[in-house]
């Protein structure tokens, strides 16, 4: 097999992870989870999470900016994506989270959600991971977003989310 057969071919990952508090409003709509750059994140190697982003647009400030949570797929192809999150204690009824294609609207076709769950609390800490799979296109920025119903402002503590794109032919 040639070194471009074996390239075109090749498994993708972009995996991001926030370790310092998100506050979410009460009762809100759904809030895109932000993630840092470089050294911060755990494996970009594709350069699916960066900085300057492909349609041209730079991010300042990477904990205000919900730009800093979208990844672009570096090619099409079946995506896995991943979410981990960890929320603090409240008194929650529910919490809400999904995948979501073009949160932002940058695209002709934005908001297009996909494995959204509503989920009553568990006893003790409130730890989710999620994982679902689509197409996914380097057009396209994916995001994962998370809500909740408790009366006042709740941090997402820990995050992670994840994808990783197989050759689609």
């Amino acid at each position: 097999m040639s070194t471009n057969a074996s390239a075109a071919s090749a498994v993708e990952v972009c995996s991001l992870k926030r370790d310092t508090p998100q506050s979410v409003p009460a009762n809100s709509p759904y809030q895109v989870i932000r993630f840092p750059f470089g050294a911060a994140e755990s494996s970009d190697r594709s350069a699916m999470h960066q900085v300057s982003q492909p349609d041209g647009y730079v991010i300042t400030d990477w904990h205000s900016d919900d730009r800093s949570g979208l990844i672009w797929p570096s090619k099409a192809g079946w995506g896995d994506l991943y979410a981990m999150i960890q929320w603090e204690a409240g008194d929650y009824s529910e919490l809400r989270d999904q995948f979501v294609r073009d949160p932002l609207g940058l695209t002709p076709q934005p908001n297009d959600t996909t494995a959204t769950e509503h989920r009553r609390p568990s006893p003790g800490m409130q730890c989710w991971v999620k994982h679902w799979g689509i197409f996914v296109d380097p057009g396209t920025p994916l995001a994962v977003r998370a809500t909740h119903d408790d009366g006042v402002s709740r941090n997402i503590t820990l995050a992670e989310f994840k994808l990783v794109i197989h050759p689609a032919e």
